[in-house]
């Protein structure tokens, strides 16, 4: 058996999954200057709802899935109303506990504080999150038997962001990833070593990941992911060149592969940027012994910022169609190549056709 028929039929076997796919995450808000502006010489700026993990999400509720959001809110916070409203435009629906602020010092969303860069000046961001309600996320407010057992999820995806953001969320992913498995709901775990996020907890997080990663189904991440979250080698230092980056990259995740061989896809993107607006875009997927590889092509940037992401949601979208493998990781370049044309944080596809004509380089005005 093929490890494509193992994944193709394992989500087509039941037929009765409320969501397709489900995220776990801490929402916050984004405030970026307007027209490329550095934040320090800014005095106007948009808002905007983002979380990594909903940044994933939204190519398949854009493209008509059925997407469910775990999350916590801060109660009767104008915040909250306004993150709650923008997942409700996105498609998806979404649950979670009301915790109260408290004081003035209390709970709040998480904000993340970014200019886009431009030109020769790099992006720049810094993340605000004190009293950030989301790592108060817990297994005991979630009914997961009623999620995984009585509606059914196709792939639940977890980011090592949640993952390590505090005890109590390291817990909750774990707790999700178990019951995930009882219930044979794919398991998406993409990395994202932190290191600030890590300092303090190594051992309790690399045990925490590392069994994670053992019941994944789909892996990944970097060379750093690999190498800090799970102690896997990273590329082998050869010769300059492109061609050199990717065997590096293959020998890598072959290492991956044989210290987690329930995972049955493995994926990573390639990234070099010439300037803020312009970045040579690649991936690299392997789907049982198949290796995919898209070598770096030239892609415009208006904000870098969720490219990943994009990847990562065409690629989970790619395998919950059904389609066959080599489309996974084009769908997912072209998603993520997308994701950095729009000044959100998170690709809105108006449908596939849009998607497969950026993949194509067909760029024509369509009427």
């Amino acid at each position: 058996m093929t490890i494509k028929i193992k994944i193709d039929m394992s989500l087509q076997l039941k037929k009765d999954f409320t969501y397709s796919l489900l995220v776990p995450t801490s929402m916050g808000v984004r405030i970026t200057p307007l027209n490329g502006q550095p934040v320090h010489s800014s005095d106007t700026f948009k808002m905007q709802a983002t979380s990594a993990e909903t940044n994933v999400a939204s190519i398949a509720s854009y493209l008509g899935l059925p997407v469910k959001v775990l999350t916590t809110f801060v109660k009767d916070s104008p915040i909250a109303q306004f993150i709650k409203s923008n997942l409700k435009s996105r498609n998806m629906v979404f649950e979670g506990p009301e915790v109260a602020q408290g004081n003035p010092w209390g709970y709040r969303h998480q904000f993340n504080i970014a200019d886009s860069g431009f030109g020769t000046r790099g992006p720049r961001v810094q993340n605000d999150r004190a009293g950030e309600v989301g790592c108060t996320l817990n297994v005991k407010d979630f009914d997961l038997e009623r999620i995984f057992g009585k509606k059914g999820v196709q792939i639940v995806h977890l980011s090592g962001l949640i993952g390590a953001l505090s005890p109590e969320t390291s817990n909750f992913c774990l707790e999700i990833a178990r019951f995930a498995k009882k219930y044979d709901t794919r398991i998406s775990f993409d990395l994202n070593y932190r290191a600030s996020f890590w300092k303090g907890r190594e051992a309790e997080l690399r045990a925490i990941f590392t069994e994670i990663a053992s019941v994944s189904d789909i892996l990944i991440g970097n060379e750093e992911d690999f190498q800090l979250c799970l102690g896997i080698e990273g590329p082998e230092a050869g010769g300059k060149g492109i061609e050199a980056e990717i065997d590096g990259f293959k020998g890598m995740i072959n290492r991956v592969k044989a210290a987690f061989p329930n995972a049955s896809v493995f994926a990573t993107t390639l990234r070099q940027v010439i300037s803020s607006n312009e970045h040579l875009w690649g991936a690299i997927m392997l789907e049982g012994n198949d290796w995919q590889v898209i070598e770096p092509r030239k892609i415009p940037v208006l904000d870098r910022i969720g490219g990943g992401d994009g990847f990562v949601g065409g690629l989970l979208y790619g395998i919950l169609k059904g389609w066959e493998p080599v489309k996974w990781p084009q769908f997912g370049w072209a998603t993520g190549a997308l994701a950095t044309t729009f000044l959100t944080d998170y690709a809105q596809p108006a449908d596939e056709e849009m998607v497969w004509s950026i993949w194509n380089g067909n760029a024509r005005v369509r009427r």
